[in-house]
């Protein structure tokens, strides 16, 4: 199915995918994937990329990756993922010692006001909710971008963070997709979740294989997710082997989604 096959179906074809900054490896063995990711992002053909520790700049590696064959890009790496025609949204979440990272989103579809929220639970770890209204359709569908803490207490700070977020900002009545890397290791969060209403994709048919997604060598963690509201899930997938792994420590998630 193309992607106007899929439009015309009421089919809504997304993607989250943790990329690390763009670079694996610690050291002298440090490699720039950017490059790689950005066919990747490609290759999915989805209408919504949901990304996770992205980076406007980083002073540091582009020093050092600027001499490397195809060089550190000019742009920020949500700009720079961007496939031909789509539109993208960042915000920063962190900000380090040569730089910083945030969330973003890739659009294949009109977005409306970015919205950022600050859902830190302590000075060691700095998080944040990337929110963005697309217009798909016909209507507003909305989409939040998260990466959640490594500690559960904090996951679940966040997660009444996200509430308040969700009812101030986002109409009761209005499609809501909240995505991204949730860090939960021990599968804690889906019931906190819906209470708030959103319920994790699931596809009918699917097997736990087709959500793992860390660590990418060997996965057996459901890291990242989609958690939907009017909307339900029709398929995941998770793409593997050896050049999915080099990427990023994650697997991308990629899904079908319909609504109700």
């Amino acid at each position: 199915m193309t992607p106007s096959q899929a439009a015309a179906a009421g089919v809504l074809r997304v993607a989250t995918y943790n990329i690390h900054k763009g670079v694996r490896g610690v050291g002298r063995i440090k490699r720039l994937e950017i490059h790689n990711l950005g066919q990747a992002v490609e290759a999915f053909g989805v209408d919504l990329v949901f990304l996770q520790e992205v980076r406007l700049f980083n002073t540091r590696d582009a020093r050092r990756f600027d001499q490397t064959w195809f060089g550190w890009p000019e742009e920020g790496q949500a700009e720079f993922l961007a496939p031909e025609g789509y539109q993208w949204a960042y915000r920063s979440n962190a900000i380090t010692r040569h730089g910083e990272h945030g969330n973003a989103l890739l659009s294949r579809w009109p977005i409306g006001d970015i919205g950022h929220r600050d859902v830190s639970d302590h000075q060691f770890e700095q998080r944040g909710l990337l929110h963005v209204p697309v217009h798909w359709g016909g209507q507003v569908l909305h989409t939040v971008v998260v990466h959640f803490g490594l500690v559960h207490r904090s996951r679940m700070r966040q997660v009444e963070r996200l509430a308040h977020f969700v009812q101030s900002e986002i109409p009761a009545d209005e499609r809501l997709i909240v995505a991204g890397d949730f860090n939960d290791w021990g599968e804690r969060l889906d019931g906190p979740m819906a209470e708030l209403g959103l319920v994790r994709a699931v596809a009918p048919a699917g097997e736990r294989a087709d959500r793992l997604t860390f660590p990418s060598l060997a996965p057996v963690f459901a890291l990242d997710r989609f958690y939907l509201r009017g909307m339900a899930c029709r398929s995941t997938k998770v793409p593997r082997g050896v050049a999915w792994a080099r990427m990023s420590d994650h697997l991308p998630l990629v899904a079908e989604l319909v609504p109700l």
